[in-house]
């Protein structure tokens, strides 16, 4: 299993758009790589047509969708032209999944990605989410059990997080979102954790010398993310 920082572990993957080289296909995007555990299912029904729905919303930050999941191509296709033929979830209808899903009846791209949990079962893949930056690199894994659909609200606020802290040097606090205040990177001397306490630092307020923070403007976060 691939840990945080660790280079994407590579494959070469069937999927319903085609051949994927992964991760070389995504340079220079982010990627969100996910598994589900079957087609046909309606959890993961529910995710694919949500994910389908929030496609272009991704892509507005430069980040792409993968799946995966141990069935093969056929019933992959199969599934989707279910989906966008019959499926009705919260009112989307006709609801067209455009990324790629893998066929991983190897179990390959699974065992590479640590998907494959025994206490869960020994033949489908968990819903493991890996958001992976443009330079191949792993930089946040999520895990949900096969009963628990994922949270996509939450998906997005961490590839938005991950960007802003890569953009503008800085870390965000639990709960943050967009134009909330974020944290400066603590005090590196004596001096700096002076002027900071004593407000000589423009923009910076801190509780205490290693915890401050500024204001970033949501508009400046999206302006900056949404050229990328």
């Amino acid at each position: 299993m691939p840990r945080i920082s660790d280079p994407a572990p590579e494959f070469v993957g069937q999927s319903t758009q085609g051949t994927v080289n992964f991760p070389s296909d995504y340079a220079g995007k982010w990627v969100i790589l996910f598994s589900h555990p079957a087609d046909f299912t309606p959890v993961c029904t529910s995710e694919f047509m949500t994910f389908a729905m929030m496609t272009e919303e991704f892509r507005k930050y430069n980040t792409e969708l993968v799946g995966v999941s141990v069935d093969g191509l056929h019933s992959h296709i199969a599934w989707l032209r279910t989906i966008r033929d019959n499926m009705d979830f919260r009112g989307w209808k006709n609801v067209d999944v455009t990324f790629p899903l893998i066929d991983d009846v190897s179990m390959q791209v699974s065992q590479k990605y640590g998907m494959i949990m025994p206490g869960e079962s020994e033949t489908s893949a968990v819903r493991a989410v890996f958001i992976i930056d443009p330079a191949g690199k792993v930089r946040t894994i999520l895990y949900y059990p096969l009963s628990t659909g994922r949270n996509f609200d939450e998906i997005l606020r961490v590839v938005k997080a991950l960007q802003t802290t890569d953009e503008f040097g800085v870390a965000t606090p639990a709960d943050w979102r967009p134009g909330e205040r974020v944290i400066v990177p603590p005090a590196g001397t004596m001096d700096v954790a002076e002027k900071r306490m004593s407000g000589q630092e423009d923009g910076v307020e801190c509780a205490d010398w290693f915890f401050c923070t500024k204001e970033l403007p949501e508009d400046t976060i999206e302006n900056a993310l949404q050229k990328k």
